[in-house]
């Protein structure tokens, strides 16, 4: 009696293509679920590092005005040079938020005057 040589190498391959297509598949979900599960991971992350920053900018204290420094009146007479300076110093202290634009033009009237 012969045997058919093709019929169970045949059935081999397909069951062992089977085999290898389900171990593949297996591999893909299993790479899949790991990424998903690290991508879940950095959200918690950042959104556990959002509610630290949160808390902090609750909890820290409010800024400190600074008080305004006072301009001492500057004499008029022949010193031009010296009231455009303190114009000057003036207008810097507007400009970093020491002197309000009142306290400006009060200051300004007491030196051109």
């Amino acid at each position: 009696m012969v045997r058919p040589v093709g019929r169970p190498l045949a059935r081999g391959l397909l069951v062992g293509g089977a085999a290898y297509a389900a171990g593949r598949a297996g591999a893909r979900r299993a790479a899949n679920e790991q990424g998903q599960d690290e991508a879940i991971a950095e959200l918690q992350a950042e959104q556990q590092q959002q509610a630290v920053q949160q808390q902090q900018q609750a909890y820290a204290p409010p800024p400190q005005p600074v008080a305004p420094q006072p301009v001492a009146p500057v004499a008029s007479g022949g010193g031009g040079e010296d009231v455009a300076s303190k114009l000057n110093q003036l207008a810097q202290l507007v400009q970093q938020g020491l002197l309000t634009p009142e306290e400006f033009a009060a200051a300004k009237a007491r030196l051109l005057s």
